[in-house]
């Protein structure tokens, strides 16, 4: 079976996150990189091992994580869709099995706000894991005279942690935002589409999202 590692290891994955990455560097985006990635992936994977599922579905939305991001290689538009069908190509090389692969590319293929819905555990997983990763790490503009909105929420978020809690049927985002960098509010100009889909994610797997900022509870 391909596994998360094998995915990690593979030289050509490796450079399509490069250099979709290196596209959004040119565009001005936050990082999408290595660092993100992993993140989400191993994001992902908590989520759904916390809330019981078996090891193989957990691998599973790993891959979906690391590789969820590739289609910007193609274009941030619709990166989502290029996306999946570039982990298509790259999933039936190596030969994975392909109910796998259909849940793979379906997760990978509704993570983007823009289009996408929580249709599967796995989808909805990605999603949470995805919009979550808000930090100031994330931030490559070494000039605050020209720091847009995202550049300002991110930097400012010095602090961020997706948990559950199974007795009560939450997932809850916890950010501690610096407000003297960006305010509370700009947090939900950029994001609020994002935390509607993380809602709709977390309904389907049975849980409510919640969003709490500086001690306080938002959504």
């Amino acid at each position: 079976m391909i596994t998360y590692s094998d995915i990690k290891q593979d030289a050509a994955v490796r450079t399509y996150i490069q250099k979709a990455d290196e596209s959004l560097l040119a565009l001005g985006y936050t990082e999408h990189s290595f660092a993100h990635v992993t993140k989400v992936a191993e994001t992902a994977g908590s989520l759904l091992t916390e809330l019981g599922y078996d090891s193989r579905t957990v691998e599973l939305v790993k891959i979906a994580g690391y590789l969820h991001d590739i289609g910007n290689l193609v274009n941030r538009i619709d990166h989502s869709q290029s996306g999946a069908v570039m982990a298509f190509r790259i999933l039936d090389r190596m030969q994975m099995d392909p109910a796998e692969i259909a849940d793979v590319v379906t997760a990978i293929g509704n993570h983007d706000e823009g289009t996408g819905v929580p249709v599967s555990d796995l989808a909805a997983a990605l999603i949470l894991a995805d919009k979550s990763d808000v930090r100031s790490t994330r931030v490559r503009n070494g000039d605050p005279s020209t720091h847009d909105i995202h550049d300002r929420v991110n930097l400012s978020v010095y602090s961020s942690a997706l948990t559950v809690d199974k007795a009560a049927g939450i997932i809850r985002l916890t950010l501690k935002v610096n407000t003297d960098i960006s305010a509370v509010m700009d947090y939900f100009e950029i994001f609020l589409t994002r935390m509607i889909l993380c809602r709709k994610a977390a309904e389907r797997l049975g849980l409510r999202f919640a969003l709490t900022i500086n001690g306080q509870n938002l959504l």
